[in-house]
C-alpha cells in the first residue's frame, strides 16, 4: 500500500428535506451567499424557494447567480466572480449538480483574488492560495463534487477543458436529499450513474500496487451502483435505491477509493476533449471511450482486469484473458442497457481524420503527457483509442 493523505473537513447533511437546514449549515461560515445554480430546475421544483427561506429565518442575505451550464464555463464563472465581489459574498453556495458546484467553486477562488486571472489560476499560472468557504445543495448523484477536491471549467474561447485539484475546492458542508433525484431527467440520471462508476474504475485499475481495503471499498461501491442504478432508472420515486446512489456519488470521488493505491484519470482526458470540442453530456463522454480505451490497455493488466470482472461482475469461468474480456464486455453491455452510448456514433459525432488527430492531442496537451498507469499512452495510441471507439 503506498503513503496518502486523506482529508475531508466536508459536513454532510443527508436526507429527507435536508435542504431545510441550509440556513444553520450557512451561519457557520458566512453572512453574505452566493447562491449558483443552472438553468432553472431549482425554481421549478421549487428548491431554491425552500433554500433562501432557511437563510432568511438564519438572517442570511443571499445573490441569486443562474445559469450554470452543464459543461461550466470559464466566462460564466468570470461574470459570477465580478457579481459576488459587488455583492460582498463571503461564502458561495452552489444549489444543483456538478455543474453548479464547480462553477460555485471556481466564483469562490476567483472573487478571493479578484485581481487575479481566473484561468491563470485554473491552469497553475497563478498558485491559489486563499478561497471563500463553499457549501453545496446537491440535486443530482453524479460529479461528487460536493465532497471531492477537484473542479472543472470549459475556456469556451480556446476550446479547452480542465479541471484542478486543490483543498481549497473541498465544500464545507453538503446538503443532500436523495428524494431530489428524483427531478433528473432519465438520461441525465444514466450519464450520472455512468460517472460515478467512472470516478471509481479510474482508481481502480492502478497495477502492482496492494490495498486489499480500498478495493473492497471500490467493488463494493461498483457493485452497490450497478444494482440500485437500474432500480432508479425504473423507478426514480424508489427513495433507497436512490439513497445508494447518491451516497456512492460523493464516496466516489473523495479520494476514499484511491487510498494507499491513487489514480489514472485517462478516460476522463479522454471525455474532456470531447465535452470541450463538441458539448456533450460528461458521463456521456465517458461511456463512448471505456470500452476503447479498456481494449487498449487491458492486455499489459491482466490480473488486475480479471479481478474486477471476478469481484464486480461475478466471471467464475474461463482463462484469465477471457475473464478480463468478459469484464469489459459486460461493462460496456451495462452502459448500453442504461441507455448510455458506448461508441462515438452512438454519441452523434463522426469525427475526421484530422478532429481525431486533435482530439488526441488535446487530451495529451499537445502529446507532451504520457497518459495512464497501466502503459503510457501519447497522441498516437489515444489517436487509435478514438478510433477503436468510433
Amino acid at each position: 500500500m503506498n503513503d496518502f493523505k486523506f482529508f475531508i473537513p466536508t459536513e454532510v447533511v443527508f436526507g429527507r428535506e435536508a435542504e431545510n437546514r441550509a440556513g444553520e449549515c450557512t451561519a457557520k461560515y458566512g453572512k453574505r451567499a452566493f447562491l449558483v445554480y443552472g438553468m432553472g430546475s431549482v425554481l421549478k421544483s421549487g428548491l431554491l424557494s425552500r433554500v433562501t427561506s432557511s437563510l432568511e429565518k438564519s438572517g442570511i442575505d443571499y445573490f441569486l447567480f443562474g445559469g450554470a451550464s452543464p459543461n461550466p464555463t470559464l466566462s460564466h464563472a468570470e461574470e459570477g466572480v465580478k457579481k459576488a465581489v459587488e455583492f460582498g459574498a463571503d461564502i458561495i453556495i452552489g444549489i444543483g449538480g456538478g455543474s453548479a458546484i464547480d462553477t460555485a467553486k471556481a466564483i469562490a477562488h476567483g472573487t478571493a483574488n479578484p485581481n487575479v486571472s481566473l484561468w491563470d489560476i485554473w491552469t497553475k499560472k497563478e498558485p491559489l492560495v486563499r478561497s471563500l468557504p463553499i457549501g453545496a445543495v446537491l440535486t443530482m448523484a453524479a460529479a461528487g463534487s460536493e465532497m471531492s477536491d477537484s473542479a472543472v471549467l470549459t475556456n469556451e474561447t480556446i476550446g479547452k477543458k480542465a479541471g484542478i485539484n486543490t483543498d481549497f475546492n473541498r465544500c464545507k458542508f453538503a446538503i443532500v436529499n436523495p428524494a431530489l433525484g428524483a427531478t433528473v431527467p432519465k438520461y441525465q440520471l444514466a450519464a450520472g450513474i455512468t460517472d460515478i462508476m467512472m470516478h471509481t474504475l479510474e482508481r481502480y485499475f492502478i497495477p502492482e500496487i496492494k490495498a486489499d481495503l480500498t478495493d473492497e471499498i471500490a467493488e463494493g461501491l461498483l457493485r452497490t451502483v450497478i444494482k440500485n442504478g437500474k432500480i432508479v432508472l425504473q423507478n426514480p420515486n424508489d427513495y433507497d435505491a436512490m439513497s445508494e446512489i447518491f451516497w456512492a456519488s460523493s464516496l466516489s470521488h473523495n479520494n476514499l477509493t484511491e487510498c494507499g493505491r491513487g489514480k489514472d484519470f485517462s478516460v476522463h482526458k479522454l471525455g474532456h476533449a470531447l465535452s470541450a470540442k463538441y458539448g456533450v453530456t460528461h458521463g456521456a463522454s465517458l461511456a463512448c471511450v471505456w470500452g476503447a480505451w479498456a481494449n487498449e490497455v487491458y492486455t499489459d493488466c491482466i490480473p488486475r482486469f480479471c479481478k474486477y470482472a471476478e469481484k464486480v461482475w461475478n466471471v467464475k469461468e474461463g482463462c484469465a484473458e477471457d475473464t478480463a474480456k468478459e469484464g469489459i464486455r459486460r461493462t460496456v453491455e451495462y452502459f448500453s442497457s442504461i441507455g448510455m452510448p458506448t461508441s462515438l456514433s452512438e454519441l452523434g459525432i463522426s469525427p475526421k481524420d484530422e478532429e481525431i488527430r486533435a482530439l488526441s492531442l488535446d487530451a495529451t496537451m499537445n502529446d507532451t503527457v504520457k497518459l495512464s498507469r497501466i502503459k503510457p499512452l501519447g497522441a498516437r495510441e489515444v489517436e487509435r483509442i478514438y478510433r477503436l471507439a468510433k
